[in-house]
């Protein structure tokens, strides 16, 4: 007695309207499904594994996973020649609901995978953004973690920062600062000029390229204004800061030059005329 495979493969199965063939169908689908979605979660796991929070990184491996394994079954549920209209129509609705509740939340998560890739901040960086500064801690797939200066722990929806202006303080190598330093009218601006540059330069963080710069900038009621760019290591931009303005006031009152206090200089156009100890009227 010969087996018929073809009569098997075309056998119904029970009441419904498929066959045994289409039910084979089927499962190999699903079943390449998901040896794809494993491979892809797994390829997910090694490329993200030094970018992504260990946490983070799961939850992204399970969501292709499943989209994978939800893609194989749209694929092979046509093969079973089921009605579907009814499930379609109450998934149709459902998605809607899902859709609307969850829009910031799927948008949080497109935002957190560009940002991924665009790699526009990283963990440590000092930025600025929506008003917010501090040390990036965590960069996770729905949200960015960021402590102040002054140690407050901040979540920023990652759709808020990939949509706002980042100020990014260390992404270049060096950033500049500066000073205005006043000095009295009646000191030499060019000795002054040249103490202040020999101070910064004996500064171990202080760049000698891009060079700094000083130079009179403006004459004051009280004071003649020098001007100073310097350039330092963004990384070490704050400590180079606030060491040098107390380094150039120390340097240039050891040479005689001093910082004016502000003052005023009256002028009566008759003179004092009152009589020693008369109180004026």
């Amino acid at each position: 007695m010969s087996l018929n495979v073809t009569a098997v493969l075309e056998t119904p199965v029970g009441p419904w309207d498929f066959t045994v063939g289409n039910l084979l169908v089927v499962i190999v689908i699903l079943a390449v499904g998901v040896a794809v979605a494993k491979f892809l979660a797994l390829n997910v796991r090694k490329a993200l594994a030094e970018k992504v929070p260990k946490n983070d990184l799961e939850l992204l491996a399970k969501i292709v996973y499943y989209a994978t394994i939800l893609v194989a079954l749209m694929v092979a549920l046509p093969n079973l020649n089921l009605d579907l209209s009814g499930l379609l129509v109450a998934g149709g609705i459902a998605s809607l609901v899902i859709a609307f509740a969850s829009q910031s939340v799927v948008s949080n998560l497109v935002s957190g995978l560009f940002l991924m890739v665009e790699r526009p901040i990283k963990i440590g960086d000092n930025i600025g953004v929506e008003g917010i500064s501090g040390n990036i801690e965590d960069v996770r797939v729905l949200s960015t973690v960021v402590r102040t200066y002054d140690g407050v722990y901040v979540r920023i929806p990652n759709e808020k920062v990939f949509t706002s202006n980042i100020t990014n303080y260390v992404q270049n190598v060096a950033r500049r600062f500066e000073y205005t330093v006043g000095i009295r009218y009646s000191d030499d601006a060019d000795t002054a000029i040249r103490i202040v540059k020999e101070t910064i330069w004996q500064h171990p963080f202080a760049l000698k390229e891009p060079a700094p710069s000083v130079f009179v900038d403006s004459l004051g009621d009280n004071s003649v204004n020098l001007t100073v760019y310097i350039w330092a290591p963004a990384r070490e931009w704050w400590g180079v800061r606030t060491e040098l303005l107390w380094q150039i006031k120390v340097a240039l009152e050891e040479n005689g030059i001093e910082i004016p206090f502000p003052q005023r200089t009256l002028w009566f156009p008759n003179g004092l005329n009152e009589a020693p100890g008369k109180p004026p009227e």
